[in-house]
């Protein structure tokens, strides 16, 4: 009897061991499972954030290129469409004044003074009008800085002016007078 208590025992620690040994690798396969199962867990989770970072990128470079045009409109935006399908635009509500008809009549009027300023005027009154009124690319002086420039009165600076304007009205007039 003793000795099967011995063999008895020899079989179930063999049993047990070998039990062990049939589970042992099935352990390491569910370890195995796990450790493939977060390594690919993180592997997607760094693709999903990457993904995230480049839709987040997309967004922000949508917005910023929109930002770039907001402050642009055009006159043939739609404002609002009728039920008939009639659209108003923003042309149709914003007059446009051509100011092109009076900025060349501008033009034309200071060459031709500027011109009569050499032609009609002495040189002194043509040096007097170009200081006084910046003409020339010269700043405007006053009478005052005139008078002490030239050592006369401020009273016969604006005699002189006076007399020189007088000319060059009645030369853009049309009108000679000596």
């Amino acid at each position: 009897f003793g000795m099967d208590k011995m063999l008895m025992s020899f079989y179930l620690v063999r049993i047990m061991s070998m039990n062990s040994r049939k589970h042992q690798p099935k352990l390491g396969k569910l370890h195995q499972k796990e450790t493939k199962k977060k390594i690919l867990m993180q592997r997607l989770k760094g693709e999903i954030r990457s993904r995230c970072e480049s839709i987040a990128n997309e967004i922000l470079m949508h917005f910023r290129s929109q930002k770039k045009l907001q402050g642009e409109v055009s006159l043939s935006d739609t404002l609002e469409t009728d039920k008939d399908g009639n659209s108003l635009f923003l042309l149709d509500i914003v007059g446009v004044e051509d100011t092109m008809l009076e900025d060349l009549e501008a033009k034309d009027a200071c060459l031709r003074l500027r011109r009569l300023v050499r032609e009609c005027l002495t040189e002194r009154e043509a040096d007097i009008i170009e200081r006084r009124y910046g003409l020339c690319g010269r700043s405007p002086k006053t009478q005052r800085e005139l008078a002490s420039d030239y050592n006369i009165s401020r009273s016969y600076v604006s005699r002189l002016e006076k007399k020189a304007l007088e000319k060059l009205k009645a030369a853009m007039d049309g009108i000679d007078t000596p």
